[in-house]
């Protein structure tokens, strides 16, 4: 998904890419946007899905559209869909995220608020889910939003309760989607003197929050508890 101005089109080309190169079976690649200009060609852009709050500021923050993607019917797809975050860097094959039954599938977050009891929640940078199986949940986001928003920071709050309450939750192997600044880099005085690596096992690094790949590529956006150095290796894998 792309809205705003937040991420250009040569992201999703990118994204579109690295899937291609990682993906043998099968599948479409569609972009739900509200700019399509210079997409790629094999790329299937369609408008956002509509969540019901057109007129809300919050909607576009926090990643509340991705729960349109939840709805009846998503444009004319059927079957299962994988959703990848724009900001992801993928370095292996992404055949095994389609294996097996999963009603929805996505990380386990990399720093849950454990205090609060939902240790469960899930990061949705990389989610899978059944299209148009579970309708209630967008029909109940738009009638109880102002309320939702109340109790839960984002929208991988709200999908990561909606299908815990139903027992249908599950995560990803931990090892497959690592964050890069908790298991690339790391933290301490060591992150001055070791770039940063792909973990053993990793298939989509993921980049939430600071920094992005393009900065993580020059060095840039580290912490005074976390340095950054150069990471080459990203230049390989994205795009």
């Amino acid at each position: 998904m792309k809205w705003g101005t937040k991420f250009p089109a040569s992201d999703v080309n990118r994204l579109r890419a690295m899937v291609r190169r990682h993906l043998a079976t099968p599948h479409r690649f569609v972009c739900f946007t509200d700019n399509p200009e210079g997409l790629a060609e094999d790329i299937d852009a369609r408008p956002l899905p509509e969540v019901g709050w057109a007129d809300e500021p919050d909607i576009n923050a926090h990643g509340w559209r991705k729960v349109g993607l939840f709805g009846e019917t998503l444009a004319d797809l059927e079957g299962q869909a994988l959703y990848l975050d724009l900001d992801v860097v993928i370095v292996d094959a992404l055949d095994p995220f389609f294996a097996g039954d999963a009603a929805f599938r996505v990380i386990k977050d990399y720093r849950p608020l454990r205090w609060r009891g939902d240790s469960f929640v899930g990061n949705t940078s990389v989610m899978r889910f059944e299209i148009g199986a579970h309708p209630v949940l967008l029909e109940r986001f738009r009638s109880e939003f102002p309320a939702i928003r109340e109790t839960l920071r984002n929208e991988q709050e709200y999908l990561s309760h909606y299908f815990h309450d139903l027992g249908l939750l599950e995560h990803w192997p931990q090892a497959w989607c690592p964050s890069f600044k908790h298991h690339c880099v790391g933290v301490g005085p060591l992150t001055w003197l070791r770039t940063p690596r792909i973990p053993a096992g990793a298939r989509v690094i993921v980049f939430h929050g600071d920094p992005k790949p393009e900065d993580a590529l020059e060095g840039r956006g580290g912490k005074w508890y976390r340095h950054i150095r150069p990471t080459p290796w990203i230049r390989e894998h994205w795009g």
